[in-house]
This record gives C-alpha cells, structure tokens and sequence, in this order.
C-alpha cells in the first residue's frame, strides 16, 4: 500500500484560543498556525493554500470571515450551518478533526462520523449524477467502436476500396476533435456550465448517430462522422470536472476513476450492438450497419434527459457569482446542511486562490518557456501519444477487418470483436486500485514490453500456414486472437488510465485549463493519424509489419518512460514542482546510472545498498549554484513547513 499523505483539502486543528474546541492538547501535535500567530497569514504559500485555503487562520478569523462571506453573497439565513461548516473545514486535515468543535451538537457529529465510516452512504441525486457521468462514459466509448462491425458493411455499399479514404471515413472525428473539439470545451463551459456542455454534447452525439444511420452516400457519412468530433472532445474533458466537483472528497477519486472503466463498458457496447444487429437485413443486404451506427443515438438520448434533473456543479455557479444556487446544488448534493456549507465554505475558499495564482500570467508563454512547464508538457504528450501508437485503437476500429482478413467468416470476427471489448472493460476495473498503488510508471514500465510482445505474436501468427484449401487452420485463427485478447488484457491497466490521470496532475493549477486541452488534442490528433493511415499500412507491409510497426513503437515506449518519464503517484504539488524542475539529460544520466543496479537487485538478487534518490543527487549537483527546489523558490510549501529534499525524494 502507498505511503499515506494528508490529504489535499486539510489542515490540523490547532490550539484553541478561542474556547469553541473542546481539548487543548491533540497528542502534543506541533501545528502551522502557532507560527502563523506569529508571523502573517498572508505568508502561507500557495502550495499550502492549496492544501487547505485555511492555512494559518484561526477559530475567530474562520468565524468573522464566513460571517463577512455570508453577508456579502446573500446567504445570512443559513449562517449557523455556515459557521459550523467552516470550523469542520478548518480541521479537515484529520478524520476526526470535528470532534474538537465544540459548537457542533452531538446529533451533528454523528452525521460526521457516519460520513467517514460509510463514504458510499450518499443521497440519491448524488447517485444520480454518478449514473449520468457513467451514461456520459458509455456513449464516449460506444461512439467510438461501433464503427468496428459497422465498416465491413458500409464499405462495401459506398464501394470504397481505397485505403486512404477508408481511414478518413474511420477517424473523421478524432480530426475535428483534435482541430476544434478540444478546444471548445473552455468557451463551452464558460457559457453553459457542466450540465450545458454535457447535453450539447449528447446532443450532437444523438443527431449525428442518427445522420449517420441515414446517410444516403459516402461524403454525407464523412460529414456526419466529422460532426461527431464536436462531442468527443467537449464530453471528454467535461463529464470527469463535473463528476469531482460534485462529489465529497470521501469519494471523489473513485468516482473520477470510473470515468476509464465506463469508457470500457461503452467500447464493450460498441462491439455488441455490431453482433446484435448483424442480420437484420430487412432495408438490404449491407444495411446492418446502419442499425449499428443509429444504436449509438440511444445513451446520448438517456443522458440529455437525465441532465435535465440533474444540479449544477456548485463550483461552476460560484465562479458565475451565484452563490444562492451554488448551496441549493450542494444540498441536494449532501445528506445534511452543515456538510453542504462545509464543502461550499471551502470550495469558495480554494476558488481565492486559484484566481490570485492565476491573476497577471501569460499561460502559453510559461507554457514553454518555464523548464518545469516544458517536462509537464512533454510527459503529457508522450503519455497521450503512446496511448494511441501503442496500437489499442487498431483493435479498437479494425478488429473486425483483421480477423476476416486473418480468414475468420464476418459473425465469428464479430463476435470475437466482442471478446477483445469485454476483455477490455473486465481488466480496466483493477485499474482503479492499481494506478494509486503500483504507480504510473511502473505500470508503463510492466505494459509496455508485455503489450510489444502481444503485437509481434499477432504479427507473426499470419505466418502460420494455411490448410491446402487455402483456409486458415483452427491453430492460426486461435493464435491470432489469443493475442490480440492477451494485448487488451495488458493494456486496460496500464495505457487506459495511465495518460489521462497523469496529465491532468503533471500541470500546475495556473496552466492546468491549457495544459489538459494540449494533452487531450495530442490524444485525438494521433487517434485520427492511426485511424487513417492503418488500412494503407496494412496494404503496403502486410498485417505482419503492421503490427511490428506498432511492437516497436511500444519497446520505443518503454526506453522513454524508463529514462525520461517521471513518476507522480502521490505527489503534491510542491513535489510536482521539483520533479519535473529536473532536466531531461540530469534524468536520464541517473537511471542509465542506475541500470546496472536493478541487474544487480531484480535479476541476479544480489543485496546492494539502495543508491542515493534523484533529487537528492540533483541538489548535491547544483551545490553552490541553487540549492532551493522551485517548490521552494517562490516561498513554496516545503519553505513554509519545513520540508528538507530529502522529504521530497522520499516520496518519489
């Protein structure tokens, strides 16, 4: 299990000098604000801030300034569970940080302590929200592969044999989607809100599944599928945002995780609705794929009405000045008042911050002219590109033409299309609790050989000879496929979650909008340029080299992420600071150093001494030059508390 951290949102109760705590002494722990007694509160960093926009207040300042917020924005009616939320903010830090606020009656409290001891006891909208961010997942994945089955259909009644446009036809959608999807989700949000961007998403993704189901030639289907675009990249970064800011911290990482595995269910769905409707030919013989491109209209359908009852993000209305709403959300969000004012409190608190950290930047330019930046952006990219050229959206979008042009008969390469999204979705649910334990590197480190593997035994398998007949023998079918379900097997909990949980922690707060629409357009940028160019691959080096090709890229993916990608797990944001204030040659001289040592421990199982941490060596090298992490330059959180490096690089 990974070390723990405090969490995020939390500070420790301190001392009381007001009298509204009920203990003096908590274990003879030392607390940040006696030195913030001393000093200015404006001295908290941001980082620390960051942690818990309360740093460094105490019990009276909490009081007068909620009661000053309450004020201003309209909500002095509901003061009193104001006044008891923000306390309960304040001492977060500790599960049972509450237990030393004495204002809070002992009924309260034990809806606090129910809370912690049942984290999945929640009320029914707020289920209701899960079930549409889930909706929301499943019409993302089903939009994606329903063209699988769809395509052996539709090309043959459009008569397209050309390669080139065959790959156009597949991936129009992760162009628009990489040109103007992803970056409409800003301006979207900003006008709309979550729920706003969410229905126009499934708007769009309801509309243009019918247009698709009755295009009538091959350019009104491109022109349809392109459409499509508008939805993918919009719904992708909306729906996980709209899902963490609703839900209570107890639960939010879960929640947001699960965002990757009802993506699975609808890849998964995709592959059904191609074999559900293989023979109903009614309307023709090559009509099926109509019916399997229509289906996809019906969860986007389901979503758009769900929106309909469901709340706002609060954080959302207090960015619009509309705080009165913002707590009617909450409470329809939380069980009890108090927890409802709890959250806003600190939510409206974090929202300070976050603004005056943003206040007076140039995000593009820091984008790329700070290193730290740079090393974030770089890592992004490499995830999100390899998520595509590890080859996953091959099996994705063609599996069915590569089973039937291994020799498969078109229902059994439906149905073994199937097989690989169910595969898919069954081994992208441990992800949940690997990513936070074995850590994104490792995981990368572990999949990307096994996923290499996997693409040179399909590869190869086309080699197996042929009955004298010319039809393939059981041996070379089987092959073919057990590889192709091994390659999904390995890549649900590694590549599937990996990219889209590091980006959206590499960035700091103030680049974080920029950071994850580059990250997102790297994704369905490079998903259009597989889509497209697969089939004239396959053409010009045969099935064999075409899945070499995209072998190699993963043994490529390995060397990269062993030398040049750092790890994140459970980092804070000043860690984040420092690990990626690392030069890309000082990171790869240290574990190209540290190569043979791993020889040495892993494979021979010899006892050496672990070899000094990076970052450790990384400030012994600029000895006399600046020692300070950037966490640390800027007044960061390691400066305030008194982290040493070393506290740094033992986490990493």
């Amino acid at each position: 299990m990974p070390e723990h951290k405090p969490d995020i949102e939390a500070t420790e109760p301190e001392i009381s000098s007001s009298g509204n705590s009920s203990k003096s002494d908590l274990n003879g722990t030392q607390h940040m604000e006696d030195a913030h007694r001393r000093g200015s509160i404006s001295k908290a960093s941001t980082a620390a801030k960051l942690r818990n926009p309360l740093t460094g207040f105490t019990e009276d300042q909490v009081l007068a300034d909620v009661e000053t917020w309450c004020t201003e924005k309209g909500l002095s009616a509901d003061l009193d569970a104001f006044r008891k939320g923000a306390l309960i903010a304040r001492v977060g830090q500790r599960d049972d940080g509450f237990e030393y606020v004495n204002i809070l009656s002992e009924e309260e409290k034990g809806w606090l302590r129910h809370e912690i001891a049942h984290r999945w006891s929640q009320p029914f909208m707020l289920y209701f929200l899960v079930v549409l961010c889930a909706g929301s997942a499943i019409v993302q994945g089903m939009d994606q592969t329903a063209v699988n089955g769809a395509q052996l259909f539709y090309f043959e009644e459009f008569n397209i044999t050309d390669e080139w446009m065959q790959g156009l036809l597949n991936g129009a959608p992760y162009l628009c989607s990489a040109v103007l999807g992803c970056w409409s989700n800003a301006p979207l949000n900003k006008f709309f809100g979550r729920r706003g961007t969410i229905f126009i998403s499934c708007i769009i993704s309801f509309i243009t599944g019918i247009w698709m189901g009755a295009a009538n030639n091959w350019y009104n289907l491109l022109i349809a599928r392109f459409f499509l675009g508008f939805a993918v990249g919009a719904k992708s970064s909306t729906t996980p945002v709209y899902a963490a800011e609703s839900a209570p911290k107890t639960i939010r990482g879960a929640l947001t995780m699960m965002w990757q595995m009802w993506t699975a269910f609808g890849i998964m769905l995709g592959f059904v609705v191609s074999v559900a409707f293989y023979n109903v030919t009614f309307l023709g013989e090559t009509s099926p794929w109509r019916w399997m491109l229509a289906s996809t209209s019906i969860p986007p359908f389901i979503v758009c009405i769900q929106v309909y009852f469901c709340p706002e993000s609060p954080r959302w209305y207090m960015e619009k000045g509309k705080y009165d709403k913002a707590f009617q959300s909450l409470c329809r969000l939380r069980k009890h008042k108090i927890q409802a004012a709890r959250d806003m409190y600190y939510a409206y608190k974090l929202l300070e911050v976050e603004k005056a950290e943003r206040q007076g930047r140039k995000p593009w330019k820091e984008f790329f002219g700070v290193r730290r930046n740079r090393r974030a952006a770089q890592s992004a990219f490499f995830v999100m590109f390899m998520q595509q050229f590890c080859g996953v959206n091959v099996i994705a979008y063609y599996s069915s033409s590569i089973f039937t042009d291994a020799g498969f008969s078109r229902p059994q390469a439906l149905l073994t299309s199937m097989g690989t999204g169910i595969t898919n979705f069954v081994f992208a649910i441990p992800a949940i609790y690997t990513i936070d334990t074995f850590g994104r590197r490792n995981l990368l480190l572990t999949t990307f050989p096994l996923m290499g593997i996997c693409l040179l035994w399909t590869g190869m398998s086309f080699y197996l000879p042929l009955q004298e007949n010319k039809e393939p023998t059981t041996a070379r079918l089987a092959s073919i496929a057990a590889g192709i379900f091994t390659f999904m097997a390995v890549y649900s909990p590694g590549e599937g979650p990996v990219p889209f949980t590091y980006s959206a922690e590499a960035f700091p707060l103030h680049l974080r909008d920029v950071g994850m629409s580059f990250a997102t357009a790297t994704c369905w940028g490079f998903n259009f340029i597989l889509s497209l160019t697969w089939p004239a691959l396959v053409k010009a080096f045969s099935p064999q080299g075409a899945f070499g090709w995209y072998a190699a890229w993963n043994f490529f993916g390995w060397i990269y992420c062993y030398f040049l990608l750092p790890e994140t797990k459970s980092l804070t944001l000043e860690e984040l600071d420092t690990v990626f204030d690392v030069g890309n040659r000082d990171f790869a001289s240290y574990y190209r150093a540290k190569l043979p040592w791993y020889v040495q421990t892993k494979i021979l199982r010899r006892d050496l001494a672990p070899l000094p941490p990076l970052y450790e060596i990384q400030q012994e090298t600029l000895a006399g030059e600046d020692t300070q992490p950037a966490a640390m330059k800027d007044g960061g959180f390691g400066a305030a508390e008194g982290y040493t490096e070393k506290d740094h690089v033992t986490r990493v």
